[in-house]
């Protein structure tokens, strides 16, 4: 599970603890680790991580998992979701990890390159707040993607919801019914697609 832009702060690892409690072995990484992790605060977390390298980033977060799914008590089936930052993440690794990974719940995340779209084997379930116009309004293509090369994919629009709409610890953003929906969604995805 991948934290916003921030690190991975108390929401991001309550959302691991429900993971958790739904009977998923549950892995939450802090990109923020090379620069000593999440420092106790939301603005100064966006600070240090605008400091670090992207791509390095984003080769941590594979690493770890990489590193999961190869545990002697993982079943070798896992799936990745994450939240704005996150999100694109766990598009990007449906792409990098091919095989090696069964699915993926993007939480308001942006697009891969959609030339590498072919490259996903991965189930994804795209969940976008219907005021996150930027997001919404790249998702046709992003679809036409997924489903030009025969991904498995669903994609919820939330009515009345705005980018960050999961996130509890926001109330300016939060949207409780759509929270609701989108967790019941995404642990039924994993259900279906990392268990099953």
């Amino acid at each position: 599970m991948v934290h916003e832009n921030r690190g991975l702060n108390p929401h991001t690892e309550d959302v691991a603890r429900r993971f958790a409690l739904a009977n998923f072995m549950a892995f939450a990484p802090d990109v923020l680790t090379p620069v000593g992790g999440y420092p106790g605060d939301d603005f100064q977390g966006g600070e240090l991580f605008r400091e670090l390298d992207p791509e390095k980033r984003l080769q941590d977060i594979e690493a770890a998992a990489r590193w999961l799914k190869n545990r002697a008590d993982c079943s070798g089936r896992i799936g990745i979701t994450g939240f704005c930052y996150g999100g694109g993440v766990s598009n990007e690794l449906a792409v990098r990890m091919g095989d090696d990974l069964a699915a993926a719940v993007p939480f308001y995340g942006g697009a891969p390159d959609l030339d590498n779209v072919r490259n996903i084997r991965a189930a994804v379930m795209v969940q976008h707040g219907e005021l996150d116009t930027r997001l919404v309004n790249a998702w046709p293509d992003y679809e036409r993607a997924l489903r030009q090369a025969g991904v498995t994919y669903e994609g919820h629009i939330y009515p009345g919801s705005v980018h960050g709409f999961f996130n509890d610890a926001t109330p300016e953003r939060y949207n409780h019914a759509t929270a609701t929906l989108a967790w019941e969604r995404t642990v039924g995805w994993f259900n279906q697609h990392v268990r099953g």
